[in-house]
Order: structure tokens, then sequence, then C-alpha cells
């Protein structure tokens, strides 16, 4: 779940019996998940096919700007998770704090940051390949969303969606009066 598409599967299931999210989108996340895991793994530790790059760019520079990138996916993800799964429930509104004031969609970002870290340790064209494919996956779903959202919270929606990135992160999170 990502961007304020908890209140708006609230909204939109009571009203519909249908979520905000993308029908495919768990499931494609969950096969993607496999499938990059597979091919990284195979890649990386097995037949070694596309990562020469990884004998060139030292370990520690490596793993380095793996770890950043790792530590921002946990970021996002948790902020993410923070923010639409409350404990108790809240009253239908747009969330634009946190992370969603940093990017409109921190639970993609941060799973897209995810796969990333792995690309950057090992260097992995295949598993970068991969990623390229994940990323247009999760465009897809997170733009469904968004048609929703603009239906559901009309100008608001507008007015976030033109300070908040989609997917760069903002160094700090953007403020709304």
């Amino acid at each position: 779940m990502n961007t304020a598409v908890t209140d708006f599967k609230k909204s939109q299931g009571e009203a519909s019996g249908a979520s905000g999210e993308h029908p495919l989108g768990d499931l494609g996340q969950i096969i993607g998940l496999g499938v990059f895991m597979a091919l990284w793994i195979v890649d990386s530790f097995v037949l070694r096919i596309s990562t020469g790059l990884a004998d060139v760019v030292p370990p520690a520079v490596r793993l380095s700007a793996a770890g950043l990138v790792f530590l921002s996916a946990v970021y996002f993800i948790r902020a993410g998770h923070r923010a639409v799964e409350g404990d108790e429930p809240q009253p239908r509104k747009l969330i634009r704090e946190g992370a969603f004031g940093r990017v409109r969609h921190p639970l993609y970002a941060g799973s897209l940051m995810f796969y990333l870290s792995f690309v950057l340790a090992t260097l992995s064209l295949l598993s970068m390949a991969v990623w390229g494919a994940l990323f247009v996956f999760y465009d897809a779903i997170a733009s469904y969303e968004e048609r929703g959202l603009c239906r559901a919270f009309g100008p608001q929606y507008r007015e976030y969606r033109g300070k908040v990135s989609k997917w760069l992160p903002r160094p700090k999170a953007a403020r709304f009066d």
C-alpha cells in the first residue's frame, strides 16, 4: 500500500467493494521479488555472467553505496508503513507528512531502493535489467493509484503532486498550509 492509499482504499472499498490498489499489485510485487532475488543470486554468486564491473569497482565502494541505499530503503518502508498502518482508524485524509512529504510513494520507492542496494553490492547487470522492469511495474501501479487519489482528493492531491516527486525523495519534507 502506498501514498494515502489506506484511506483511499477504505473510502473506495466501502463505496464500491473495490480497493484503490492495482488489482495485480500484490501478486506482481511477490513475483518480482522472487524473480529478482533468484536472478541476482545466480548471476552474482554462481554463473557471474554480468558481474564484470565488480572486478573493477572496489568492494568498499560498492558495499558502502549499497549500504546507504539499503538504509534509505529501510527508512522509507518503515516510515511509510507507520503512516498508513496506524493503531486506530483515522478519518479519511491525504497523508502528506513525514516520508510522504519527501516522496509520493515511499513504500514503493523504498522497495526499489532495496533492490537497487543488491544491484550495487555486486554490480550485476542482469539484476539491473530486472530492476528496470520492476521500476516500470511499480510506476504503473503507482500511476493507477494516483488516478484514484486524484478522483478522491481532487485539488488537494494535485497540489501535493506538484510539490512532492513521485520517485526522487526530497532532502526535506514538503510543507503544506
